[in-house]
């Protein structure tokens, strides 16, 4: 293993080389896929660098969070050209992080020293340090992207209740910790958010999008139904905060059926859906993501995101993959082409249905099934958000409802603004 990791390694193009070979793509979007790649860590000089009065070095999130016993670090990063990079620590990450530094005045990404590009922390917005009337810190209750608001109403997922949680994803591992380190609750109360939103929409400009997600809650009626009520709770209490039915919105949610999307589309103000696939293909999805593939399965998973086209409209459907799970191993695919082939092909079935693909960059998460595997090159990312891209362009998809502005965590996506 250990030869076959070295002859990878020497054979995978550096940063420069992926920049000169796909001249036609922005190097600011190579960059940040490198970054969230490999991950970032923070010279003493940046950390310092990092003023809590004016930068976001508080977060509560489902997958990490950071600052809650005041260990201010910065929540995440954005590039001269306004990429965000929605990337952190990863001690365990085999590939040698890149490192944040502050030199003469500026904070740069570096690489073994040497200079790679400028960037800025991301700026906390006004209600960050405000308190909710029960006295909740409205920072713990939703999060600031530059221009989306980030409200997770529930931060456990039930497909952990006998270990079939997808095998690349730490939320388990993470709420379990946050619930015994900072006494963090599995479920927001729906008045301390409509008080964060009502309080967030005060700064004139700053958001342009609300977006939920939540782990996945199974029991019910019918599975899923305690989650279905759960999201319409909580759209309607940020609903409260808008004079019109409906509002710029997503939610990332699980596969409901047709009679649940219904409900949640006609009793709250949503405009728009993203159910994650995690894996465009059959048989990794029943070893990546076994809970999903057992009680549901791949083809009703998939069916369900098709239908969803018929009451969000085309435009407002999604589904997300987590780029390169698709090569974990034992079982993924051997070769980054055989694996850019089938996802790409797969990707073409849902574009012709009117659904998006889009994806973020994974990284074996301590605290995950995946923690000590290693994701694909980053020429494998070019690509891939490339092969995306232009699958969108083919079949004129719009991407606006999760674009660089509204999310900021899918290479695919920026490109659909600087290509």
């Amino acid at each position: 293993m250990a030869v076959e990791l070295l002859n990878k390694k020497q054979t995978e193009l550096t940063l420069k080389e992926v920049i000169e070979k796909y001249s036609d793509i922005s190097p600011y979007a190579i960059i940040k896929a490198d970054v969230q790649r490999r991950t970032v860590v923070y010279s003493e000089r940046a950390l310092e660098a990092a003023d809590k009065n004016i930068h976001q070095v508080q977060a509560r999130g489902i997958f990490a969070s950071v600052g809650e016993k005041h260990d201010y670090m910065p929540v995440s990063l954005i590039l001269r050209d306004g990429l965000s990079i929605l990337t952190g620590p990863v001690p365990t990450l085999r590939n040698a992080p890149y490192v944040v530094d502050k030199i003469d005045g500026k904070l740069y990404l570096t690489d073994n020293g040497e200079l790679v590009e400028e960037v800025e922390y991301w700026y906390k917005p006004d209600f960050q340090d405000k308190l909710t009337s029960s006295g909740k810190p409205m920072w713990q209750i939703a999060t600031a992207r530059p221009q989306r608001l980030d409200i997770d109403p529930y931060s456990y997922c039930h497909f952990w209740d006998k270990g079939d949680g997808c095998r690349f994803c730490n939320m388990g591992a993470n709420f379990n910790r946050s619930k015994r380190e900072f006494n963090k609750p599995a479920r927001l109360d729906a008045e301390d958010v409509y008080e964060t939103v009502r309080e967030a929409l005060k700064q004139p400009g700053r958001f342009t999008n609300i977006k939920m997600t939540a782990g996945s809650i199974l029991s019910g009626e019918e599975i899923f139904d305690d989650e279905v009520e759960m999201y319409i709770e909580i759209l309607q209490a940020v609903g409260r905060n808008f004079k019109t039915k409906r509002f710029p919105s997503q939610i990332i949610a699980s596969a409901f059926s047709e009679k649940q999307l219904a409900r949640v589309y006609e009793n709250t103000g949503v405009m728009s859906f993203t159910s994650d696939m995690e894996v465009l293909n059959e048989k990794l999805f029943a070893s990546v993501c076994p809970g999903k593939s057992k009680l549901v399965g791949y083809k009703e998973w998939k069916r369900r995101i098709f239908a969803a086209v018929d009451i969000f409209g085309r435009g407002f459907v999604n589904t997300g993959i987590v780029g390169g799970v698709e090569t974990a191993q034992p079982g993924g695919f051997t070769t980054e082409e055989d694996a850019l082939k089938a996802t790409l092909e797969e990707a073409e079935d849902f574009a012709q249905h009117g659904v998006s693909t889009v994806h973020c960059v994974w990284v074996p998460y301590p605290g995950s099934v995946f923690q000590n595997q290693n994701n694909p090159s980053l020429e494998y990312y070019v690509r891939l958000s490339k092969g995306l891209y232009e699958l969108r362009k083919k079949y004129d998809l719009s991407i606006d409802m999760d674009n660089y502005r509204r999310c900021g965590n899918h290479p695919d996506s920026d490109l659909d603004r600087v290509l």
